[in-house]
């Protein structure tokens, strides 16, 4: 049986998936990028490995993914975090068509067609009040970590307007809700629905098609995705919780798997012609 591997070196997290050939995943793996991101991406890699019970001799392709994706010296080819997306949510939901990623630096929307091929394509990566650091700027600013977004916004009764305009207003539009006597989760919900405007818009750009699949570490939090349907009024996909950061990293690794399919099948013609040149 063959292994594969994806890593997706992202801006705010890199992750790691092993694969079997059956598409399985036997081991994933996800830490903060920091700045070494050569070292993260082996230390990832090499965690990964380790839950999957597996040695690095055991794997037959690596494909990187994500914006340090030609830092990772190991592996065997690079692809773009779109295309590796694109395969990852297809995996999870077959009929998608448009995607929205959300992560802690960036925001993505993409519309695929039913080879999972990028159609079209359009990024937020310009300003922080179109990404995740908008929410966590926004609890930092009310005392709460980023691992209590979720739990937080969860108790909220009603959203209170934030306008979003930018992350380093956005500490001013918090006090100022604070003193009118806002609760901290009704502010928290009407951040995150700010943040939807955003993506909404992001996703009509490139002309949104059902299905809807939202991936990112943002997705963690259900709210998130309930916002969106109430925004787009229609269902959305969301991965499994545990996995819905990994989408690059799996959709790497089934690159990695095809990859490998196409040289061994290259290798096998090209010993079958040699072997009826040997006959002639």
């Amino acid at each position: 049986m063959s292994f594969v591997a994806g890593i997706d070196v992202g801006s705010t997290y890199t992750k790691a998936v092993i694969l079997n050939e059956n598409h399985v995943i036997l081991g994933q793996a996800l830490n903060n990028t920091g700045f070494k991101l050569a070292e993260m991406s082996r230390q990832v890699y090499e965690c990964a490995l380790e839950n999957a019970g597996l040695t690095e001799s055991d794997i037959s392709y690596v494909v990187a993914t994500g914006f340090g994706r030609h830092m990772v010296s190991f592996s065997d080819a690079q692809v773009t975090d779109l295309t590796a997306s694109a395969r990852g949510a297809t995996y999870f939901f077959p009929k998608t068509r448009t995607i929205l990623d959300v992560g802690g630096q960036t925001m993505k929307a993409t519309r695929i067609d039913e080879s999972a091929r990028v159609k079209s394509f359009r990024l937020n990566d310009k300003c922080a009040a179109g990404t995740g650091a908008f929410l966590e700027k926004t609890a930092r600013y009310m005392g709460y970590g980023t691992t209590e977004i979720g739990p937080l916004v969860a108790t909220s009764k009603q959203q209170v307007a934030i306008s979003g305009v930018c992350a380093v207003f956005a500490e001013s539009e918090v006090i100022n809700q604070l003193s009118l006597g806002s609760a901290p989760a009704d502010i928290m919900h009407g951040a995150m629905a700010s943040l939807v405007d955003r993506a909404v818009q992001l996703m009509k750009r490139v002309q949104l098609e059902p299905q809807f699949t939202l991936i990112g570490g943002i997705l963690r939090f259900e709210t998130m995705a309930h916002v969106v349907r109430e925004h787009l009024m229609a269902e959305v996909n969301v991965p499994p919780e545990n996995l819905v950061q990994f989408v690059g990293a799996l959709g790497a690794a089934i690159l990695a798997h095809r990859r490998l399919q196409k040289l061994n099948a290259a290798a096998d013609d090209s010993r079958t012609s040699a072997e009826v040149r040997a006959h002639d």
